[in-house]
């Protein structure tokens, strides 16, 4: 069973629905607002009292944004799902039940909040655990709840169908492999679709760190500030050839 059904939400807490569909036209401005107000708003803690200790961490919490950041590869390269919607509403031609969808109903989400859990993991504010833990799966459980009220709608008894035999949040990994058999990666849809939030959350992991050395009193060195740099120009260029490219079309799915 999911976390409630989108009967449940959509009769009994339109608001919440409602709140969904604000979340979905302005997250793209509302979340990294809310992100900078949480890492600026509260001081980062320094893990195990040094930088040695603390540096482990962060790599923890790039390896868990790196595990997120592979989840939704593997999700749209082998069945995307327009997330954006029509005109920043949500919107669908067709119920996406494949692929990594006939596992979880949500595993882009669920890649989101892993890359959410990474860089709070690299900030380390208790505070910023609790409030942005509590805001984010807030915001995504309302804009899901947002989705299954207009799928529900849409698609009727086949999407009903489809909720009472595949988990909203845990992926069933039973008959994963059976599932992917025959479909083909579009490694291409990946980069197409993913660069600009690949490089954004890649851009914040650098920014922390250099952020944490700030707030933490500790002297740069030349090897740590070309490796942030580097990585920052690195960035930079490769979203920028991206850019390039899918408007030129030389660069389609």
């Amino acid at each position: 069973m999911g976390i409630v059904s989108p009967v449940y939400i959509g009769s009994r807490w339109p608001w919440f629905v409602d709140y969904g569909n604000w979340l979905f036209k302005y997250r793209n401005s509302a979340f990294p607002l809310v992100m900078l107000a949480l890492f600026l708003g509260f001081r980062p803690r320094l893990a195990g009292g040094s930088l040695a200790s603390d540096l482990w961490l962060d790599l923890i919490g790039f390896l868990v944004a790196v595990a997120g950041q592979a989840l939704r590869a593997a999700v749209i390269g082998y069945a995307y799902i327009k997330r954006g919607g029509l005109n920043k509403k949500v919107h669908a031609d067709r119920l996406v039940t494949e692929g990594f969808f006939a596992h979880a109903r949500n595993p882009l989400y669920n890649g989101n909040l892993l890359i959410l859990a990474g860089l709070f993991l690299i900030h380390n504010s208790p505070w910023v655990y609790l409030i942005g833990g509590l805001y984010f799966l807030t915001a995504y459980l309302a804009i899901v709840a947002a989705e299954e009220t207009f799928l529900l709608a849409r698609f009727g008894e086949e999407y009903a169908a489809y909720c009472a035999r595949v988990e909203r949040w845990w992926p069933r990994l039973r008959g994963l492999r059976a599932t992917m058999q025959g479909m083909a990666f579009n490694w291409r849809r990946v980069i197409l679709k993913d660069y600009a939030s690949a490089c954004t959350w890649m851009m914040m992991c650098l920014v922390l760190v250099a952020y944490e050395r700030i707030v933490y009193g500790y002297a740069w060195s030349g090897a740590a500030a070309g490796w942030l740099l580097g990585g920052v120009l690195v960035l930079l260029a490769a979203a920028t050839l991206v850019r390039v490219l899918k408007k030129r079309r030389i660069l389609r799915e």
